[in-house]
């Protein structure tokens, strides 16, 4: 079946969750721990309505569902031959009533969908804007880590649109921009709710910021306990082997 399924370069890479699987190339940008410290961070109920923007292919989706058994899921995706590989991880795992990939761009989410369309957004956006750092030769690999083609506005004001009235965003970024992205948020009525950092190990600085927003919602963010990624040993935490495995 594997055969049937993968086309040359491609693989078939364990997620850990209901032996669910995912299509991915080596030379091609593939899901870091942020996809799944986001999946695992966000908080959806059965009949919501779920949205990933730019979801590459499809992992943060695909472990939703693995999560919550929600049914309603729609992956954004602007590189085609990522939602491709997304759209195919969708059908080997069976869940094609679950969840549906869509190949559009963030900057066109008004031609694409209705406004108050879905109850949660999630997103991994790029980290980096243009002209930081020594961008990747490969242009989708480059649009994955730099803001090419998507800033972090154009992923707030997509998520502003989408949203429901008191619905949320799930947002994972770089601390080192959270004055920027918290000024954005509330430029956009998505109030910051409740915030996670990530730390590599306990004695080092945080390099993953995890936010929850709510449309529309009132003053007040929570600040969840650190998560702490490795030991000392560099073996996994608890809590990431509970994140990854539920162990």
């Amino acid at each position: 079946m594997d055969s049937d399924i993968l086309r040359e370069g491609e693989q078939l890479d364990d997620l850990g969750r209901e032996n669910f699987r995912l299509i991915q190339r080596k030379d091609r940008f593939r899901f870091g721990m942020d996809a799944v410290l986001l999946a695992a961070f966000a908080r959806v109920h059965a009949r919501e309505r779920v949205i990933d923007l730019g979801t590459g292919t499809g992992v943060i989706p695909i472990l939703m569902r693995a999560r919550y058994q929600c049914r309603s899921f729609t992956g954004l995706e602007l590189d085609a031959v990522s939602a491709d590989m997304a759209l195919r991880s969708v059908r080997f795992n069976g869940l094609e009533e679950d969840i549906r990939i869509v190949c559009g761009d963030i900057r066109n989410t008004r031609e694409l969908f209705e406004p108050g369309s879905f109850d949660v957004v999630t997103s991994n956006p790029p980290y980096m804007t243009v002209g930081s750092g020594a961008p990747p030769k490969d242009e989708p690999v480059a649009g994955a880590r730099h803001e090419y083609f998507c800033t972090l506005e154009d992923t707030v004001k997509a998520a502003a649109y989408l949203l429901r009235e008191q619905g949320r965003l799930y947002l994972v970024h770089r601390p080192m921009r959270l004055a920027q992205i918290i000024c954005m948020l509330v430029r956009y009525r998505l109030e910051p709710k409740r915030m996670q950092l990530v730390y590599p190990n306990i004695s080092g600085e945080p390099n993953l910021v995890l936010i929850e927003c709510r449309k529309g919602g009132g003053q007040g963010l929570r600040m969840d306990p650190p998560l702490i990624v490795y030991v000392e040993d560099g073996k996994y935490t608890g809590q990431l082997l509970e994140i990854y495995y539920g162990e």
